[in-house]
């Protein structure tokens, strides 16, 4: 296993860890259905029916579909499972992570990972407050 195979298969088992990514066919389609899938990822021996299903989920998500240069049972064990042909990370960034990683081997996703990142920059951070709710700065006391 190369460093790069160790870094994007540390960033799906983390992913999975945190709640932050669908496995398997069912999940994805969810994820897909409600918009919160960022990409759908495809391992490289997935069957015809699975991969047509990926490409399915993956219009109707309006997102990409990556496939991955590794087979299920390497995925599956990254993410806690004896395999996984299909996934789709819910959080922007982990997926800009993820398709850079994946970039760093094929040269061909550094435009998707460039449109990803864009996409993650307007969105820019995450409100930990509504929107006019926020406590105005506290003001100095000034004694006359």
């Amino acid at each position: 296993m190369s460093r790069v195979t160790d870094r994007v298969l540390g960033l799906l088992g983390l992913a999975r860890r945190g709640g932050k990514l669908a496995l398997g066919e069912q999940p994805v389609a969810a994820a897909c259905q409600a918009g919160r899938a960022k990409l759908v990822l495809l391992a490289a021996d997935a069957g015809g029916a699975t991969a047509r299903r990926g490409e399915k989920l993956a219009r109707m998500g309006r997102v990409p579909l990556v496939g991955l240069p590794y087979p299920k049972q390497e995925v599956g064990h990254s993410v806690g499972r004896s395999s996984c042909a299909l996934l789709a990370p819910t959080d922007l960034g982990l997926a800009v992570a993820v398709v850079k990683g994946l970039a760093q081997r094929d040269e061909g996703l550094l435009a998707l990972a460039q449109q990803l990142e864009e996409k993650a920059g307007r969105r820019g951070p995450a409100r930990s407050r509504r929107a006019g709710t926020e406590k105005p700065p506290a003001q100095p006391d000034v004694q006359p």
